[in-house]
């Protein structure tokens, strides 16, 4: 049976004698000793009696497997020397050598100080109790090892259980917001097919309505011209009859010439009077528009001054007519600005509708921010250099270890140029038809080193962000993300990237099922 821990005994220690105490090796240093040579104790304990030190060290190793190979080892190495236990007791006269051997049960039960301090810190065993004691504590931890792997399994399954409604959950809401969406699309589509074929009604009817206006506007031209000269001719007549008075003949004459004068104006006012009332006929059928009733009330307008010219002969019927059109007037007045608060209402809701359209669109640009530029539809930095050209530059001119930092330093001195409002290298250029146009200017200082030294690939990069930041944010003079198709390199709409979130979904969907 052997001490456990492991333990050595070391006997016959030089000792001297000073200040009437017994003095000797410390047990570190026969601790580093005895670990040089690989026996690898834990430490090294001297026994220490009234006179000072006993001459004897108690050698502790580790209580493991391993220990007790140390161990024998180490009575092994002074057995061989002949300075094992059973040399120590039986040399009358002792080297002055170290003796040494591993503690057993006749060690644990001595009656001196070795005994005592063994008895005190360990106790016997034999290797096969050893033994048997390892598989009872790999047996425990085999069963603490099983029941926690139930209960982590148990654990596992509550867990999978919990996702799975979460799933059946989540598919659920992935329908409803399926049908919401689509919805919604359905909605937008009918209100800009409305928009549309109103629109291009309100296009058809103007161009109508300005065509009959034109007419119109000719006509009244001509009727003036013969107004003005049948006016002429009448101030004429006057002073001819004025003149000629006392000659009855050929007052008789004029009289009957000015008869026969007033009968076909007459003929012609009632031929007038009947085209317009056939015109206004005409323009009532088109009121349903704001366009319409603007140019009836205009004609209607045109008509009162015509019959105004025209009312020197004081017909009675004539002038209920003008008082007839001019309540029309008036009312047609009313439903023109009962049609103007009308088209104020829808053009409120059209805004109404563009804010929600520009909500979505800022929600699906957040949506997307974080999808790689790999995929068919994400968000796209306008105004941002791309580093790719500078790193090619960086690498024809530096190391490759080099290559990276200096690529990224000259792309962030770019992106800081850009942000800077002091430099805007665009110049202004009129067509031949006398339009502005804002361009480029290639001659631009900063811009033609930049080709010089980098090429033209960084040229055409910071070209290109410094035409995206002229477009989306000439004043602020930052980045900022747009929804964009990179495969037809072009602004997204909102149609793609609703249409790209139902195809990731539904692939999402495959792959789980």
């Amino acid at each position: 049976m052997f001490v456990h821990p492991w333990k050595g005994i070391i006997a016959n220690i030089p000792t001297t004698l000073q200040d009437g105490k017994h003095v000797g090796e410390s047990g570190r240093k026969l601790r580093e000793d005895l670990a040089k040579k690989g026996f690898n104790p834990l430490k090294v304990q001297p026994l220490w009696n009234r006179h000072g030190h006993s001459g004897y060290a108690i050698v502790e190793f580790n209580k493991e497997w391993d220990g007790f190979n140390n161990a024998i080892m180490f009575e092994k190495s002074f057995e061989l020397d002949r300075y094992g236990k059973k040399d120590y007791y039986s040399s009358r006269r002792k080297k002055d050598k170290l003796y040494a051997w591993v503690a057993r049960e006749d060690d644990y039960y001595s009656g001196g100080m070795i005994g005592e301090y063994l008895r005190r810190n360990g106790d016997l065993k034999t290797v096969s109790s050893k033994e048997a004691e390892d598989r009872r504590k790999t047996s425990k931890l085999l069963t603490t090892l099983n029941n926690t792997l139930e209960t982590k399994n148990q654990r596992l399954q509550e867990m999978q259980n919990k996702f799975n409604e979460v799933s059946s959950s989540m598919s659920t809401l992935m329908w409803q917001k399926d049908d919401m969406i689509r919805a919604y699309n359905e909605e937008c589509k009918k209100m800009q097919e409305n928009a549309h074929n109103h629109f291009k009604q309100i296009s058809l009817e103007h161009e109508r309505n300005a065509k009959c206006i034109l007419d119109q506007k000719r006509e009244l031209e001509q009727r003036e011209k013969e107004l003005l000269q049948r006016e002429a001719q009448n101030e004429n007549e006057t002073k001819k009859l004025q003149h000629e008075k006392m000659i009855n003949e050929r007052a008789a004459l004029e009289q009957k010439k000015a008869d026969e004068t007033m009968f076909k104006l007459a003929e012609e006012h009632k031929r007038d009077k009947e085209k317009l009332r056939r015109e206004i006929i005409k323009l009532e059928k088109q009121l349903d528009t704001r366009q319409g009733l603007e140019l009836e009330i205009q004609r209607l307008r045109g008509a009162l001054q015509v019959m105004e010219h025209m009312n020197g002969d004081g017909d009675a019927d004539t002038k209920k007519r003008m008082e007839v059109i001019q309540d029309e007037l008036k009312e047609k007045e009313e439903e023109l600005e009962d049609l103007e608060d009308l088209n104020q209402a829808l053009i409120i809701k059209e805004r109404k509708s563009n804010d929600e359209l520009q909500d979505a669109r800022k929600e699906l640009i957040t949506a997307f921010k974080d999808v790689s530029t790999r995929a068919h539809i994400g968000v796209k930095k306008m105004g941002e250099v791309d580093i790719k050209p500078f790193l090619v530059a960086a690498k024809r001119k530096y190391s490759a270890k080099e290559a990276d930092v200096k690529s990224a330093e000259l792309c962030t001195l770019w992106q800081d140029y850009l942000r800077d409002p002091s430099w805007h290298p665009f110049k202004i250029l009129k067509d031949k038809e006398g339009n502005c146009k804002e361009i480029l200017d290639e001659e631009d200082e900063k811009l033609v080193e930049l080709k010089t030294e980098l090429g033209d690939e960084a040229y055409n990069a910071v070209t290109m962000a410094l035409k995206q930041m002229n477009e989306y944010n000439p004043s602020g003079r930052y980045v900022v993300p747009e929804l964009w198709n990179f495969n037809e390199g072009r602004k997204a709409t909102l149609t793609d990237g609703v249409q790209h979130l139902l195809n990731k979904w539904k692939l999402h969907k495959r792959r789980r099922y």
